[in-house]
């Protein structure tokens, strides 16, 4: 089986559009949250994940947005929240709020988180990873928040993160992603095996900046995203 894994859509349509379009032929997709926030289309970045089927876990700016509560002291995630908040419809909130927080499938092998598995909102980068964020018999941790790809591998599995689709923080403005080959062994009562690619595609930066104008979200959502950071 292969798996798209992506996160931190953050409500960037054109971003979502070329991953998807340049994601390689795979039999499902993974998302580790953050689907909507900062970015002008929360709404059908929603819509396409939902129309997916993608087994998705709750990020701190869909919670924000969810609950309606915002952010404190952090200008342009606040107006993205609120923005998403202002255009979302009920069913969309709704959608939102029924995120669970950690979530295992494909089998078990995989165990979705958005920050760290023992808190959601704890930032951890690929040089933090450790076995101890896998759990039990998944094979695969899967983790956003950071904005920064990663994978290390350990003799229990691996803990990665596929990088942002919406917001890459890692110094490349090209949209993250990542896809894992998951194979059964050929053993009886073998470990299945996984390996895992990441991935990057440029798309049309100067086409959100425009759409961040035109919807009165502060500019720099929009132009950080050329520098990446």
């Amino acid at each position: 089986m292969r798996v798209g894994v992506i996160s931190d859509v953050h409500a960037n349509l054109v971003a979502l559009d070329a991953v998807l379009a340049d994601m390689p032929n795979v039999d499902a997709l993974a998302c580790a949250g953050d689907v909507v926030g900062y970015n002008p289309w929360p709404a059908e970045c929603i819509d396409e994940i939902r129309t997916r089927g993608v087994p998705t876990v709750m990020g701190n700016h869909d919670r924000a947005v969810a609950m309606g509560t915002g952010f404190r002291g952090n200008g342009m995630a606040d107006a993205g929240a609120r923005h998403a908040i202002e255009i979302l419809d009920d069913e969309e909130i709704e959608w939102l709020a029924g995120l669970s927080e950690t979530r295992r499938c494909f089998d078990g092998h995989l165990r979705l988180v958005h920050g760290h598995p023992e808190n959601p909102d704890r930032y951890t980068y690929p040089d933090e990873f450790s076995p101890a964020m896998l759990e039990n018999d998944a094979r695969v941790t899967i983790t956003g928040h950071t904005h920064v790809q990663g994978v290390r591998e350990f003799e229990e599995g691996i803990v990665m993160n596929p990088g942002s689709v919406g917001q890459p923080r890692d110094g490349d403005p090209d949209a993250a992603f990542a896809v894992l080959d998951i194979s059964d062994s050929d053993d009886a009562g073998g470990t299945a095996t996984i390996d895992v690619e990441t991935h990057r595609v440029s798309y049309d930066i100067d086409r959100v900046i425009d759409a961040v104008e035109d919807a009165g979200l502060p500019e720099k959502i929009g132009t950080r995203l050329r520098s990446g950071r």
